[in-house]
């Protein structure tokens, strides 16, 4: 048995014109083959376009061909699933999103990321009627589902104990504003880091890289890092290997593939 689960680091997309200048892709690098290069420097890319609109299944096909084995989509929601007074009503925005031909990734499928809006707060009922709206398959793949709330009444070990209950993760947010959910949840931790810069070659201080490299590889180890303080620390994981991912997102983003390749290699 593996000591430890298997660590992707990545970044928001693959379409930015900042990357077309020698900065991640190589100059004259074809358009149509910037996904075929980020996936064989990076492990994985968490999908934007996904929460604006729904794709066609043949989209999902195309992008899976042009990735190589053990690469990994993070996509995330649509914004009608999350975006609504009641959650426990999405039910048909939920199914139309998993319904949209996802599946077509097959084990290039990774986590699906719900994310919320920063004035969305915590309704215990409502938000376990959430949950229990995500299914654990979807066309007999297997689904993982991350949430990101962003309203601090998350902070609570009752929503800790909720999301443990569904084997649902929460986002470890490195931001400025937002919450962060260190906790372990789910068979899988996911990250998002967003205090880059684009002043700082790596994205990250090198010695934030250092710190952020221990943490992952501790989570992947079934353990959870000492320098973060769980919501919820009366309530233990089970200390077995799990998968960890982690996102290079929006700070920075002229950098971050290059910080996610230097993590990456520190992992």
């Amino acid at each position: 048995m593996s000591k430890s689960g298997t660590i992707r680091t990545g970044i928001g997309g693959w379409t930015f014109e900042a990357w077309e200048n020698g900065t991640f892709y190589p100059e004259k690098l074809a358009k149509k083959r910037q996904l075929e290069y980020a996936s064989r420097e990076l492990r994985t890319i968490e999908v934007n376009g996904t929460y604006y609109g729904s794709q066609k299944p043949a989209t999902f096909a195309k992008w899976a061909s042009e990735v190589p084995d053990g690469f990994v989509f993070s996509l995330k929601a649509s914004r009608y699933c999350t975006n609504r007074k009641v959650l426990s009503e999405g039910g048909p925005s939920i199914e139309k999103f998993l319904t949209q031909g996802i599946t077509e990734l097959g084990p290039h499928l990774g986590p699906i990321l719900w994310q919320f809006m920063a004035t969305k707060k915590f309704e215990p009922e409502d938000f376990e009627g959430f949950l229990k709206l995500l299914p654990k398959e979807q066309d007999g793949l297997p689904l993982k589902h991350v949430v990101e709330p962003r309203h601090d009444s998350f902070r609570t070990p009752e929503f800790i104990e909720l999301i443990r209950k569904y084997g649902v993760a929460a986002v470890v947010a490195d931001h400025d504003d937002y919450p962060m959910f260190p906790d372990v949840t789910a068979d899988f931790v996911y990250a998002r880091l967003q205090r880059g810069s684009d002043d700082i070659s790596t994205c990250y201080p090198p010695e934030d890289i250092d710190r952020w490299a221990k943490r992952l590889k501790t989570y992947a180890e079934g353990g959870m890092p000492d320098d973060l303080d769980p919501l919820a620390p009366d309530q233990k994981a089970a200390g077995r290997p799990r998968d960890v991912f982690a996102f290079f997102i929006t700070g920075g983003k002229v950098n971050a593939p290059t910080g996610a390749m230097t993590l990456q290699q520190k992992t």
